[in-house]
């Protein structure tokens, strides 16, 4: 049999034909997982479907060569009831959660906000399933920046955060009680402030009698030294740990 030479031109004229393009009906990987969609040069790209067999879940949005990539949503069958329930609503990019966006949790809390490599991350609203609803920054997944959380009893926290704990700079307010904690927070410990009466005339069960006025000449001076104390006694304590500053 005669061999027949094909030259580079159509070899690639013929590769380019092979891959997929445009729109294209339900295709099935070797695993069973199923998408509908836009292609481009055989790659998900565009406005696509998927379908994972072994978990059920669908994204349903944007691709870009290859990757989740844009706005979609996210769902997931639920074993028990054979519904399905969402999961994430919003932005992503390179195949991971990124931008304004929605999330479900199985407790049912709910985040709403940024997000950033999977994590949330930036400007974000946390309603708990406990009734808690924490509104602030966020970096990796925690509370980090200045924040306020809202706790389900009606008091509430405004100030700066760490690693998901209080840290910094804060106020504590108890409108049951009328009254407030203005402090100094560190790894979610308050180590130094005053409390003072606040809202006592609008207070359900506030305390029975007055705070006493503060008798120092200069208290800020005094919170100041008591901050500088602390923050002292922490460095000495952990060294080669990230150095607590005052300006934090």
């Amino acid at each position: 049999m005669p061999y027949i030479k094909t030259s580079q031109t159509s070899q690639t004229c013929l590769e380019a034909k092979s891959q997929r393009s445009g729109l294209r009906c339900a295709v099935f990987s070797a695993s069973g997982n199923e998408y509908t969609g836009e292609w481009l040069k055989d790659q998900k790209h565009g406005k696509g479907t998927q379908v994972w067999k072994k978990s059920g879940a669908i994204y349903n949005g944007d691709w870009k060569f290859g990757k989740r990539d844009g706005f979609a949503t996210f769902s997931v069958l639920l074993p028990e009831t054979k519904e399905y329930v969402r999961k994430h609503c919003g932005g992503w990019k390179n195949g991971k959660k990124h931008g304004f966006g929605t999330h479900y949790y199985k407790n049912s809390s709910v985040y709403e906000g940024d997000w950033s490599e999977d994590q949330r991350s930036g400007w974000g609203r946390m309603y708990s399933a406990n009734g808690d609803i924490y509104e602030g920054e966020w970096l990796k997944d925690r509370n980090h920046g200045e924040g306020t959380i809202r706790f389900a009893n009606g008091n509430w926290y405004e100030g700066s955060w760490r690693d998901g704990k209080k840290h910094g700079n804060g106020k504590f307010y108890y409108p049951d009680k009328g009254q407030i904690y203005e402090g100094f927070w560190i790894d979610g410990v308050a180590k130094c402030g005053t409390l003072s009466d606040f809202g006592r005339d609008e207070a359900s069960t506030p305390t029975k009698y007055l705070l006493p006025q503060q008798q120092l000449v200069d208290m800020q001076l005094v919170l100041s030294e008591a901050k500088s104390d602390c923050l002292e006694r922490i460095n000495s304590k952990f060294p080669l740990h990230n150095t607590l500053k005052e300006t934090e």
